[in-house]
């Protein structure tokens, strides 16, 4: 079960109230991160996403993580999440085109998902609720198996 993730962003509070919107959740500063936000849904899985300043930086120290910040901040990733979002695919459109965010419907094969590109820059898979048995369904182990095959053992 993954709890949270953070996300970086040119405009965290953009971002943190776009997500806010998907998922009926709600804002808060996060003032372990000058200038980040928090997003909850309040789940009963206590789901998360915190949206840093972009350039910011955590490092590995004793004690707490460090907060480092760096102008120089590549533009595009390789991380990218699924995330379920209460609203429907239409809706997530309205969001994503008001914000100047590219979006569009992706088939994956064994599933689909709404591409919803953060600042035009971060992958969000989302799965409105028409889609999310579908991806659900995929993740368990018979049907995994059958699309990669036989898991690699260590």
């Amino acid at each position: 079960m993954i709890h949270h993730i953070s996300i970086a962003a040119k405009n965290p509070l953009r971002v943190a109230n776009a997500l806010a919107e998907l998922w009926h959740g709600a804002v808060y500063p996060f003032s372990p991160i000058s200038g980040g936000y928090i997003v909850r849904d309040f789940d009963e899985h206590g789901t998360a996403i915190e949206i840093y300043p972009l350039g910011t930086k955590l490092a590995p120290t004793t004690g707490n993580r460090e907060v480092v910040h760096n102008s120089i901040s590549s533009k595009l990733s390789p991380f990218h999440a699924a995330i379920s979002v209460l609203v429907d695919q239409e809706r997530i459109e309205q969001i994503a085109r008001r914000e100047g965010w590219f979006v569009q419907l992706c088939d994956r094969g064994p599933f689909q998902v709404v591409e919803f590109w953060v600042e035009n820059q971060l992958l969000l898979e989302l799965l409105p609720p028409n889609l999310t048995a579908q991806y659900l369904e995929f993740t368990q182990p018979q049907n995994t198996n059958q699309f990669f095959g036989t898991p690699i053992t260590a």
